[in-house]
C-alpha cells in the first residue's frame, strides 16, 4: 500500500468513525452514523489494514497510520460501552419488575443470559423456528388490514401476546418491520402480533390509533382460536409506531394491557414540532402536518390527543424506553420527557439509555443496540407478564414449522 492510499484510507477511517459521536444533519450521515455504532467493530478489522508497515514509510503514512489508529478505537467504542451495560442493566430490571422470571417450560429456547453477548457480534443467534398466519383484522372503505401472526412452533394454549406497531413516520413502513425480534419472541412462548395500520395523509390522526385499538378487540375476540391469553397483552411500537403504542396504552383503559414498549418513539408531538429534526435529515414538521392535519396553530386539538406525554396517570401500564443518545431524528428528550412524567405519576418504568445510539440502532440485531434491545424487551415482558397457568401446550407432529427470518 502506497503512503497515499494509506493516508487517504486513514482519512475516510477517521471521518467514519467521527460519527460514532457527531450526530447526524442529513439521511447520508445518519446511514454512515449507523454504519460506524452498529457494525463498527468490522468497520475496525478494515481499518487496521493502513497500519500494516512498510520499509520506507514517509510521514505521510504514519500521519494515515496514525488516523486509522484513532478510528480503530472510536469504531470499537460502541460494543465496548454496550458490554459494560452487562453488569448494571440486568441488577436495574431486578430492581424495577423483581428478579423471578416468566417460566416458560415449552420455550425452544433460554432467555438471554446477559445483554450483550461478544460471540453475537460476530454472528447472530440463529432464529428459532415458529409457525406463522396471516389474518385481515379490519376493513376500511377498500382498504384491509392485515396482521402477521408469530406462534411458537408447538401446539400451544393460551399464551401473553405482543402487539408491534410498525414506524415509517405514520406515512409509510409496514408489518414486516424487524421481523427477526417478533421471530425471536415467539421461540420463547409469546404470541408476536405485528399489525398494519391506515397512513397518512390520506387517513390523518386518529386513523391510525383506532386501527391499533381495533387490532386489540381483534385478539380480545379470537382469542381462544388463536392461544391468546385475552388478559395478557403488551404493546411495542418502533419510531412513529412507539408513538401509537404508547397512546393506545394510555388511552385504551384496557385492563389486559399489561405493558408497553417505545423504541425511539416521540412522545409529545408539539414538543417535536417545536424542535424539528434537521432539515437535510428528515422533515419532522412536515410529517406531523401530514399525520395530524396541518401545524400546532390549526390542529392544536390533534396535537394534544396525539402525545401519550398528555394521558400518563398512576393507573397507567409499566413501561419501557429504549431510546439512543445520538438520535437526531426523534430526540431523546421525548423520552427523557415522558420518562419524567411516568416517575411524577408513580407508573413502574424504565428508561434504556443508549449513549453511542442512533435512530433506527436496532436494525442489526446482533449489534449493540440490537442485542441490549432484545434483552430489554425479553426481560420487560417477563417482569410484567404473570406466570402462565398450565395448559395442554405439547410438541407439532402434524405440520411443519415455518421459519420467519427478517425480510
Amino acid at each position: 500500500m502506497s503512503d497515499a492510499l494509506r493516508l487517504i484510507g486513514g482519512l475516510v477511517f477517521a471521518c467514519l468513525a467521527s460519527l460514532t459521536f457527531i450526530s447526524a444533519s442529513t439521511r447520508l450521515m445518519w446511514g454512515a452514523g449507523l454504519a460506524a455504532t452498529e457494525y463498527g467493530y468490522w468497520l475496525a478489522c478494515a481499518a487496521l489494514l493502513p497500519l500494516i508497515p512498510t520499509r520506507h514509510q514517509t510521514r505521510l503514512g504514519k500521519v494515515g497510520a496514525l488516523l486509522s489508529m484513532g478510528a480503530v478505537g472510536l469504531f470499537l467504542l460502541p460494543a465496548v460501552r454496550a458490554w459494560q451495560m452487562n453488569g448494571d442493566l440486568p441488577k436495574t430490571f431486578d430492581q424495577r419488575f423483581g428478579a423471578e422470571r416468566r417460566e416458560r417450560t415449552h420455550a425452544s429456547e433460554d432467555p438471554r443470559r446477559l445483554p450483550v453477548l461478544l460471540p453475537e457480534l460476530l454472528k447472530p443467534a440463529k432464529l428459532p423456528d415458529v409457525r406463522f398466519e396471516e389474518r385481515v383484522f379490519a376493513t376500511r372503505g377498500s382498504e384491509r388490514l392485515t396482521l402477521d401472526i408469530y406462534h411458537p412452533a408447538y401446539v400451544h394454549g393460551p399464551l401473553p401476546a405482543v402487539i408491534v406497531v410498525h414506524g415509517g413516520s405514520w406515512q409509510s413502513g409496514n408489518n414486516t418491520e424487524f421481523a427477526a425480534l417478533n421471530g425471536y419472541l415467539a421461540g420463547r412462548d409469546y404470541v408476536v402480533v405485528a399489525i398494519n395500520y391506515r397512513l397518512a395523509p390520506r387517513w390523518p390522526f386518529p386513523a391510525a390509533r383506532d386501527d391499533v385499538l381495533s387490532a386489540i378487540a381483534y385478539l380480545k375476540v379470537y382469542a381462544s382460536e388463536l392461544g391468546v391469553d385475552p388478559t395478557r397483552l403488551a404493546l411495542m411500537g418502533r419510531s412513529g409506531g412507539g408513538q401509537l403504542a404508547l397512546l393506545a396504552a394510555y388511552t385504551s383503559g384496557e385492563a389486559s394491557i399489561k405493558g408497553v414498549i417505545s423504541v425511539y418513539g416521540p412522545t409529545d408531538l408539539r414538543f417535536a414540532y417545536e424542535h424539528p429534526a434537521p432539515a437535510g435529515l428528515v422533515n419532522t414538521r412536515g410529517n406531523l402536518e401530514a399525520y395530524l392535519g396541518g401545524p400546532p396553530a390549526g390542529a392544536e386539538d390533534a396535537y394534544f390527543a396525539a402525545s401519550p406525554l398528555n394521558f400518563v396517570t398512576a393507573t397507567s401500564p409499566p413501561t419501557l424506553l429504549i431510546h439512543g443518545m445520538m438520535d437526531a431524528v426523534v430526540s431523546a428528550d421525548e423520552s427523557v420527557r415522558l420518562e419524567e412524567r411516568l416517575r411524577q405519576a408513580g407508573v413502574k418504568h424504565l428508561f434504556v439509555r443508549l449513549p453511542w445510539a442512533t435512530h433506527g440502532c436496532d436494525q442489526s440485531f446482533g449489534g449493540p443496540c440490537g442485542q441490549i434491545a432484545t434483552y430489554s424487551i425479553e426481560r420487560f415482558l417477563d417482569g410484567v407478564m404473570a406466570v402462565p397457568p398450565a395448559d395442554d401446550r405439547r410438541p407439532v407432529r402434524d405440520r411443519n414449522p415455518v421459519k420467519r427470518a427478517a425480510r
